[in-house]
């Protein structure tokens, strides 16, 4: 077993399910805002509540993106020229959320803002579907050729595995927001979250189950089933305690889910980081698509100390901005013009 390049797979994981348990409930409280607020006071409860901390939410993202290309540049290079399309739909979704995010509140008219509601809306479901569906499929192939390339036309990716990582994402995310607006809110929105959560929460996450069920199963892993049972009991363990209405505890259980449903993923995967679905002579594993030895020494270097500032600097921000958030402490909005 190659020690570092494998490292550098664990890390690259544990990135990926950092953003997906950090952005999961952002990108989803950011789709609650039309599917949820009943009125513009509670749209601003939830943007409040993901306000503080969805910037650097997405530096895992970034971070994520950066250590495969920087770890694995064959693996980086192959998949996201493969999904060019897709990605850039997810970039430029990423860039619309972000700006409505800034400039909603300075909107004048009732038509500009409601403009900027949809964009964060559409930037996080596109934004989740579309990190979804590369996850999906850089576990599960595409069609590569020898030379790493995509074999096929601009959508050659999309198949069920890229439909079932896309809505698996999604669902994951709007369940996770519920129970994250659970711990950070109080009156009806907490009531109605609580509600939804018990009665959704099951549904939500099959979607990701079956894709970690699928993973497993391509690969015929056994090593994998021990956390896929742990990912089962932990989805389990959440649902009781959301129908309990115990937000913290089923928050918990949800990222014990992801956790676990991950390590399943990845460990059935393993040491395939992009299989081929032309010939499994032209899978991506960890020897064959790594950076040198001396490169993956310097990150590691780099990732002991940076990767703890990181997590302290974050914890740090979540406990100063731990507060419930209600109605009451939104104040009046500035008048805007009606849509006529």
């Amino acid at each position: 077993m190659d020690f570092l390049p494998t490292l550098w797979f664990i890390l690259i994981a544990i990135l990926w399910t950092g953003y997906l348990f950090l952005e999961g409930f952002d990108l989803g409280v950011g789709m609650l805002m039309k599917l949820f607020a009943k009125n513009e006071k509670q749209r601003r409860v939830l943007l409040n509540t993901v306000g503080p901390v969805w910037d650097g939410n997405e530096v895992w993202l970034i971070t994520a993106g950066a250590a495969t290309f920087a770890a694995f540049p064959y693996w980086y290079a192959s998949l996201f020229s493969a999904l060019y399309i897709p990605l850039t739909l997810v970039l430029v979704a990423l860039i619309f959320r972000a700006v409505a995010f800034e400039y909603r509140g300075k909107a004048h008219t009732l038509a500009v803002r409601n403009a900027w509601d949809w964009a964060i809306f559409l930037g996080s479901f596109i934004a989740a579907f579309g990190v979804g569906a590369m996850l999906a499929l850089s576990t599960t192939g595409l069609p590569l050729n020898a030379n790493g390339d995509r074999v096929g036309g601009p959508f050659a990716w999309f198949n069920q595995y890229a439909v079932l990582g896309g809505i698996g994402v999604v669902a994951f995310s709007l369940i996770h927001a519920l129970a994250f607006l659970g711990l950070k809110t109080d009156g009806d929105i907490r009531d109605r979250a609580a509600k939804l959560l018990a009665r959704w929460l099951p549904v939500a996450l099959l979607p990701l189950a079956c894709w970690a069920i699928a993973v497993v199963w391509i690969n015929a892993s056994l090593a994998a089933l021990a956390p896929l049972l742990l990912a089962v009991v932990a989805m389990v363990f959440a649902w009781i305690q959301a129908r309990a209405r115990r937000e913290g505890w089923a928050f918990i259980g949800l990222g014990v889910f992801l956790l676990a449903g991950v390590a399943a993923i990845f460990t059935a995967a393993y040491p395939n980081v992009l299989p081929s679905t032309i010939d499994a002579a032209y899978n991506l594993t960890v020897s064959n698509a790594s950076s040198t030895p001396y490169t993956l020494r310097l990150m590691s270097i780099v990732a002991a100390f940076g990767l703890p500032a990181v997590l302290a600097y974050q914890t740090w921000t979540y406990w100063v901005f731990r507060k419930r958030i209600t109605e009451s402490h939104i104040p009046a909005a500035h008048p805007v013009i009606p849509i006529i």
